[in-house]
């Protein structure tokens, strides 16, 4: 399909550029406060099937237009939608005028540089979480939406729902000063096998859905859902489930980015002598420092098979975050006082949770364009998301290390705990201490502010990547 040219497209950002200067009062007049918000949904195989659901219940949304590379996927969802326009190529649909906004939940490695095309063209966006493939794709996500003055809303819903009494419980100071703040994301990521290089089938046009990564064979491990287990594509686990998680965790400290990060894990299977295509971590513990607190993350994918009963009964499916303060946890919805086995209900904390849910609430935003109201505007996506990069980063640059805890684990007992868990999740399954490895990443000192490393260049050419033409994310947008 033929790519939008750069006249054409500049064209099509200074016309977003000047709907941007209008007030709110005189864009309203434009697409009219009682008439439709026209939303184009981009990727509509997986997660954009919820999208396309969630803007159809929303009185005053139309969806307008679908995108996504695979012809078959984008005809058989189109086919129940009389008058949605099909598009395959995403720059072609961003010349559309008649579209408002445009809702993402293509592979992560395309989620920011169609958030920032998307601000250029004028457009809205709602995207798929993470929002980045990596750090530096995040924050050029926030200066588009700030330059262009577009509404960026990031997937992840728990902003808008009653995670927020956590964040207020924080804040409030009721039980003391919080000292770790805990993520897990523990579902099931076994073995993905292996596919043979073949041909792409001749509906899909393999090389739009690789865009920014670097060219590559075509295997169905890839499309359309186990590319996030490759380096390329996806963020493994802690980027996929977990960053709602780790947005909570974060949420929660009320900071920004850490002062360093660490991480260990590794990617085990439960067939001894069988390894299978996947390259992200399914075992991973992350531990990122604030200088007075701890956010830490458990991410353990060898949970709930039912080949395995142990499995299922010792380490279960289980997402869902913890607070320990100086007065003991907060975890499964009651406070446990220190030393005590039996919970008890939480002190009762005032917290708002806007309307409509995270869809509901960027479209309400869409309209009256107040970015304060955004129940998970752009910049908090991206910290979070920035976290995830963060633990994989360590890990990418760890080295084999004994099957045992480090001692530079050892010092907070959380902590502890749950590089314990994970050995022992890991033995559950039949792995030998004795032949096992565990990669452990170093400690890397990282400051918030320039969103790099200290002195580690080997780490910071993680915190982006080199762009396979004409997809790159601009370094000025």
């Amino acid at each position: 399909m033929k790519a939008i040219s750069r006249r054409s497209f500049l064209k099509t950002s200074v016309a977003g550029a000047a709907a941007c200067s209008l007030s709110p009062r005189s864009w309203s007049q434009v697409v009219g406060a009682n008439d439709n918000i026209r939303v184009a949904v981009v990727g509509i195989n997986g997660r954009g099937g919820s999208h396309i659901d969630e803007f159809s219940k929303i009185k005053g949304v139309r969806l307008t237009a679908f995108c996504d590379v695979d012809r078959d996927v984008l005809h058989r969802r189109a086919e129940k939608l009389e008058g949605v326009e099909k598009y395959q190529d995403v720059r072609k649909l961003l010349e559309n005028k008649d579209v408002d906004a445009i809702s993402i939940a293509t592979p992560n490695h395309w989620h920011s540089l169609i958030t920032i095309w998307a601000c250029q063209a004028g457009k809205d966006v709602y995207v798929e979480k993470p929002c980045s493939h990596n750090v530096f794709e995040g924050r050029k996500c926030v200066e588009a939406a700030r330059k262009y003055n577009r509404m960026v809303q990031h997937g992840t819903q728990s902003r808008a729902s009653g995670s927020a009494a956590l964040a207020a419980l924080v804040k409030s100071g009721k039980y003391g000063r919080l000292l770790v703040s805990k993520g897990y994301c523990c579902k099931p990521r076994w073995s993905i096998g292996f596919k043979p290089v073949e041909d792409p089938p001749f509906t899909l046009d393999f090389d739009l859905w690789l865009g920014p990564a670097p060219k590559r064979p075509f295997h169905r491990n890839l499309v359309h859902y186990n590319w996030h287990w490759f380096w390329d594509f996806g963020n493994g686990d802690i980027g996929n489930q977990g960053v709602h998680e780790m947005d909570i965790a974060r949420w929660s400290l009320g900071r920004t980015l850490p002062q360093s990060v660490v991480s260990l894990g590794g990617r085990y299977v439960d067939e001894p002598d069988f390894k299978d295509q996947g390259e992200t971590p399914n075992q991973l513990v992350s531990v990122f420092d604030y200088g007075d607190t701890l956010l830490l993350f458990e991410t353990r994918g060898l949970v709930a098979n039912p080949k395995i009963p142990m499995i299922e009964r010792n380490f279960p499916f289980k997402v869902a975050n913890e607070l320990y303060f100086e007065a003991g946890i907060v975890k499964d919805g009651k406070f446990f006082p220190k030393g005590k086995q039996e919970g008890e209900p939480l002190v009762k904390v005032d917290y708002h949770v806007p309307p409509g849910g995270n869809f509901g609430n960027f479209i309400d935003c869409v309209r009256n364009r107040k970015r304060e109201q955004l129940a998970a505007d752009i910049l908090e996506g991206h910290l979070s998301s920035a976290l995830c990069h963060l633990g994989n980063i360590s890990y990418r640059l760890a080295k084999e290390c004994p099957f045992e805890k480090p001692k530079e684990f050892g010092d907070n007992q959380v902590v502890g705990d749950s590089v314990m868990t994970l050995l022992e999740n890991t033995k559950a399954i039949g792995v030998d201490p004795e032949k096992a490895t565990l990669w452990v990443g170093p400690k890397l000192r990282f400051d918030p502010v320039r969103e790099k490393f200290v002195d580690r260049p080997e780490a910071d050419r993680f915190l982006t990547r080199d762009y396979r033409a004409p997809f790159a994310v601009p370094e000025k947008v």
